[in-house]
C-alpha cells in the first residue's frame, strides 16, 4: 500500500518537484500551497508523512506541525526551511518532527530522508502494536481475581507502576504469583519499552548468578573469551526481577546494595563504574527478618529493598477467586490443548472451592493443567479433579527407581529424567519443570550443562 504523503510548501515548483520525484518512489502525494489549505486536509483525511515549510504565507511549519500533531497523533512530519538556525531545528524537534531538512536540498537526499522516516514510523508501529499485546498478557488486565484482597493488589500495582519508585518487595508463599505481579509493574509502567529481565536467584550456582547479574570482561575468568553484559547492563531504564531473593549468597547481597544506593555496578574482572537506573523488583517466600537476626540476610539491604513492600495474599484468603482462575486455566488449556471443555461441574467447583491450596495458583494451575489433559470431557468433573501433593495415582520414586548393584552415575540419571521429561510435553521445557519439581530456570541451567 502507498504511503500518503502532504507536502506544505508555498512555492510551486518545489511542490511540483516533491510530487514527480515521491509518486515516482511509489507514494500517493497530495500538496497544499498555505497552513490554511494544509488544516483542511489534515482533518479531512489520514497522512503518513507530511513535509512543512517552515515559512508559509500565513502561518508556520511549527504552528502546522502542533494541529497536525493534534489532528493525527501518529503522524511523522519533516520540517523544510531556507532559514536554517540551531533553536528553529531543536524547536522543530521538541515538537515532534522526525527531521529538519534545510533548503536548498537535493531531491536524492530527501527521498532517503522521507524512506528512512517511514520505516522508523513502521518500526514504531509494530513496537506498539507488540507492547499492547504484552500489556494484555501480563498488565494489570491479565490478573484474574476480584476477591477484597486481590483487588487490594491490583491498586498498589498500579500506583507503584505509575510511580519512580525503583525498588518493590514482593513478599508471599510460594506459587502466589510474584512472578505475574512483577510482569504486570513492569508493563503497566513507562518502562514498558525496555526490557523486563529475570533472574531466579536458586536456580543457578552463586558464581553463575554474579556474570549473569553483572557480567564479565574478557579474560575475567577461564573460558571467558570476550565481553558478558549482564542483566543489570541490559535492563538499563527497563526493570530486573530477582526472584527468590532470600537465597541470594552474602556476598551478592553486598553488590546488590551498592547497584541500589548508587545505581553502579562493575562487570566481573572491570576496573569502571557501569551507572544504571532499572527498576529492582526482588520476590521472596522466605522471612526475611528472621533471617536477618540469623545472620543469612543483610539488614541493610532488607530495609533498602523493602522501601515498597507488597505481600500477596494465598489463595486460600482470595474468597471467590479460586473458581474465576478456575475457569480462566480452563479455557487457555482447552485451547493450548485443542480440547473442548464447557466448563465445571457444580461438584468440582465444590471441590476446588473446599481445598487449602497449599502450593496457591501455581498448583491449582497444575490441578487444571492435569484435568484438562486427562478428562475425556466436555465438563470436568469432580473426579477430574486430583489433588494433594501426594496423588495415590503417582508412583513413588522408591517404586520406579533401583539402585543397580554396580551403581550408577547420578549425572546420568538426572539427564536421562530431563530427556524424558522434554519428549512426554513435545520439547515444552516450562510443563517438563513441573513434571520434574524444578524451576522454569532451573531445567534451563541443567539443559546447559548437557553435553
Amino acid at each position: 500500500m502507498p504511503s500518503r504523503i502532504l507536502v506544505v510548501d508555498d512555492e510551486k515548483l518545489i511542490r511540483w518537484s516533491l510530487r514527480e520525484r515521491l509518486q515516482a518512489d511509489g507514494h500517493q502525494v497530495t500538496e497544499a500551497p498555505d497552513a490554511a489549505t494544509a488544516r483542511k486536509l489534515l482533518q479531512e483525511q489520514p497522512f503518513d508523512l507530511a513535509l512543512l515549510d517552515m515559512k508559509l504565507p500565513d502561518g508556520t511549519g511549527l504552528e502546522l506541525l502542533q494541529l497536525a500533531r493534534q489532528e493525527q497523533p501518529t503522524l511523522t512530519a519533516l520540517i523544510i526551511t531556507a532559514h536554517s538556525s540551531v533553536d528553529t531545528a531543536v524547536e522543530a524537534m521538541k515538537e515532534g518532527a522526525y527531521d529538519y531538512i534545510s533548503k536548498p536540498f537535493s531531491m536524492d537526499e530527501i527521498a532517503f530522508t522521507i524512506q528512512r522516516a517511514l520505516e522508523a514510523q513502521a518500526l514504531r508501529h509494530t513496537l506498539n502494536t507488540e507492547i499492547k499485546k504484552q500489556k494484555q498478557r501480563f498488565g494489570i488486565a491479565s490478573l484474574v481475581g476480584e476477591s477484597a484482597a486481590f483487588n487490594t493488589i491490583k491498586n498498589m500495582v498500579a500506583r507503584v507502576a505509575a510511580s519512580e519508585t525503583t525498588t518493590v518487595l514482593l513478599l508471599g508463599e510460594t506459587g502466589c504469583g510474584k512472578d505475574m505481579i512483577a510482569r504486570a509493574i513492569h508493563y503497566e509502567s513507562a518502562r514498558v519499552e525496555k526490557p523486563f529481565m529475570n533472574i531466579t536467584c536458586t536456580a543457578m550456582p552463586e558464581t553463575l548468578i554474579e556474570s549473569e547479574l553483572f557480567g564479565y570482561e574478557a579474560g575475567a575468568f577461564t573460558n571467558a573469551k570476550g565481553r558478558k553484559e549482564g542483566l543489570f547492563e541490559l535492563g538499563n531504564h527497563g526493570t530486573v526481577f530477582l526472584d527468590e531473593i532470600g537465597d541470594m549468597p552474602p556476598n551478592l547481597q553486598a553488590k546488590l546494595l551498592r547497584v541500589l544506593e548508587e545505581k553502579a555496578f562493575r562487570r566481573i574482572g572491570g576496573t569502571t563504574d557501569i551507572q544504571v537506573n532499572c527498576r529492582i523488583i526482588a520476590a521472596t517466600n522466605r522471612d526475611l527478618p528472621v533471617m536477618m537476626e540469623e545472620g543469612s540476610f543483610r539488614e541493610d539491604l532488607y530495609y533498602r529493598l523493602s522501601t515498597v513492600p507488597i505481600l500477596i495474599p494465598p489463595l486460600r484468603e482470595r474468597n471467590g477467586d479460586i473458581t474465576l482462575l478456575a475457569r480462566n486455566f480452563l479455557t487457555s488449556f482447552s485451547r493450548e490443548m485443542g480440547r473442548s471443555f464447557e466448563s465445571f461441574t457444580a461438584q468440582a467447583l465444590d471441590k476446588l472451592n473446599a481445598y487449602t491450596w497449599p502450593g496457591n495458583v501455581r498448583e491449582l494451575r497444575n490441578v487444571i493443567e492435569r484435568a484438562v489433559l486427562l478428562s475425556a470431557g466436555p465438563t470436568i468433573d469432580h473426579g477430574d479433579i486430583m489433588l494433594g501433593r501426594l496423588e495415590k495415582n503417582r508412583t513413588s520414586p522408591e517404586e520406579t527407581f533401583t539402585l543397580p548393584d554396580t551403581g550408577c552415575i547420578l549425572a546420568d540419571v538426572e539427564q536421562s529424567l530431563i530427556r524424558q521429561a522434554l519428549q512426554r510435553t513435545q520439547g515444552n521445557q516450562s510443563q517438563a519443570a513441573r513434571l520434574l519439581g524444578l524451576s522454569r530456570d532451573q531445567i534451563r541451567y541443567k539443559l546447559s550443562k548437557q553435553p
